[in-house]
């Protein structure tokens, strides 16, 4: 129970109810002067030092150690006397054990303050949210070593106000610094006081391309693959919405479309009005309309062709309805109450009004939902071992009706199989570029020029095994602190709490 005191000499343990009382001393063995080093056993009084020791069946242990006041054998040291300390046991100025200062700096580094002082009393270590703190910054940071290859990225301290940069160890995932900002002397002038690093992996961020492009002329950028195909993903998505009117036509729309064409018409009306002068506030006035509405629709150039796709939830009425179907376009003019007597008799357990609701939104009407441009893209961009079988299918469809569709799924897969780094992969990028140059896929385009601007980087994304994915990972974990300090803390002591995670 108490093998962490074995450097004292218990005398006495005694049981206060909740706390546990042990009366010990320190051992006669010489100790050294703090000062000269010199060993000494004589005793010039004794003092006592209560100590708080980790808990017992959850009730507090509070140890009085009875120490020394040794003299100093060496007239010329400046300590003349001098109160003996225990090694291992307890530090200066403490009232805690080191054993139970380790288990509560343990709580306060996952926990921070208020959090961790909730907790502590429970433990029955009671203490205060600023104690916790004093503990939290008493830890020292680890003494890290300059990686070879490091990874750079920002995280916001406050969204679109201010930001922060981490650098981490890309192999490792041990995290080196934090810097305020993410201006590019604040990263230049880290790299230039750390060198030895060789390789920094980082996102599309021109800031920091040219804050070690500065710093370190002839370290090797890595640009990261996954924002790499983010920005594919993004283009993807502008081509298909361009091409939306080719693909959709074997794409036909539900019975009705009501909400596309109150779209359309809304897109019209405000254009009008602001082509005849008439302002945004007096648009939304004159069409009952939301000013930020009129707003989002006057940046529109053109009327929106998007399909809106229904989502409905699983009904009861899902199992009949390929019989509604068919009794449906056999014969348009069947009553609502007959088919409802047909799939009773079937094993229908629904309600009546629930079928009406069925067959009024046309749930049971064609055998295609409508397609939209995110869910075409969607298609597009999964692997194709991942996809459904009726999803395969549904995408040869929209291929074989839309020739760019079609090319733009043949440079889609040729590009993700780019992202595997393996060598040759930058010769095999500058045919892909080439080609999608010839191809009539504008978005594609500017995706290709911001692949040129950065071309290098994209290079050694493409054939190294670096990444920044471990970068990523530390900005969710720093996120989650910044959520338990409530933004109470500064930037010290979340620059502390991420370095000690």
């Amino acid at each position: 129970m108490f093998s962490g005191l074995s450097a004292l000499v218990i005398e006495e343990v005694a049981d206060d109810g909740e706390v546990i009382r042990v009366a010990a001393r320190t051992r006669d063995v010489p100790s050294p002067c703090p000062v000269c080093g010199v060993l000494t056993g004589k005793v010039h009084g004794y003092h006592g030092r209560p100590m708080a020791d980790v808990p017992v069946d959850g009730r507090k242990v509070v140890v009085h150690v009875q120490v020394r006041r040794l003299v100093c054998p060496v007239l010329e040291c400046r300590r003349q006397t001098f109160r003996e300390q225990v090694p291992g046991l307890m530090e200066r100025l403490q009232r805690r054990t080191n054993r139970l200062t380790s288990q509560v700096s343990a709580v306060v580094k996952e926990l921070c303050g208020r959090a961790a002082a909730r907790l502590s009393r429970s433990l029955a270590v009671p203490m205060s949210f600023a104690t916790a703190l004093r503990l939290l910054r008493r830890i020292p940071i680890p003494v890290v070593r300059t990686p070879r290859v490091v990874g750079v990225d920002d995280f916001a301290l406050r969204r679109r106000h201010r930001y922060a940069t981490i650098i981490i160890d890309a192999e490792t995932g041990e995290r080196i610094d934090v810097l305020p900002g993410r201006e590019a002397a604040g990263l230049e002038a880290w790299l230039l006081e750390h060198p030895g690093v060789e390789t920094v992996c980082r996102d599309g961020s021109a800031t920091y391309a040219e804050a070690i492009r500065r710093a370190l002329p002839d370290a090797v950028q890595v640009s990261d693959r996954w924002h790499l195909w983010r920005n594919l993903c993004d283009k993807v998505l502008a081509e298909v919405r361009a091409h939306a009117s080719c693909w959709a036509t074997v794409n036909p729309a539900r019975p009705g479309g009501v909400h596309e064409q109150t779209i359309r018409e809304r897109w019209h009306q405000i254009h009008d009005l602001l082509g005849r002068g008439v302002g945004l506030l007096e648009c939304s006035r004159r069409l009952d309309l939301a000013l930020n509405t009129v707003k989002r629709y006057s940046r529109i150039p053109e009327p929106p062709a998007d399909r809106i796709a229904p989502r409905y939830r699983t009904t009861l009425v899902d199992p009949y309805r390929e019989h509604l179907r068919i009794r449906r376009a056999t014969e348009p003019a069947v009553a609502v109450t007959q088919l409802f007597h047909e799939i009773k008799a079937q094993g229908y357990t629904g309600s009546h009004n629930l079928l009406v609701r069925y067959l009024t939104q046309g749930r049971a009407e064609g055998n295609r939902p409508v397609i939209t441009p995110r869910h075409a893209t969607r298609l597009l961009l999964t692997h194709p071992e991942h996809l459904w079988t009726k999803d395969t299918a549904l995408l040869a469809t929209l291929t074989s009706a839309c020739p760019e569709t079609a090319e733009l799924a043949k440079f889609v897969g040729t590009f993700a199989q780019l992202l595997t780094p393996e060598k040759g992969n930058d010769a095999r990028l500058t045919e892909w570029i080439a080609d999608v140059r010839a191809a009539d896929l504008p978005h594609l385009h500017s995706f290709c020029n911001g692949l040129e601007l950065d071309r290098a980087a994209v290079n050694a994304g493409l054939t190294l095994p670096h990444h920044n994915g471990r970068t990523e990972g530390v900005n969710t974990r720093t996120k989650r602190i910044m959520r338990q300090m409530h933004g109470r803390a500064g930037f010290d002591l979340l620059r502390h709490r991420i370095l000690l995670s």
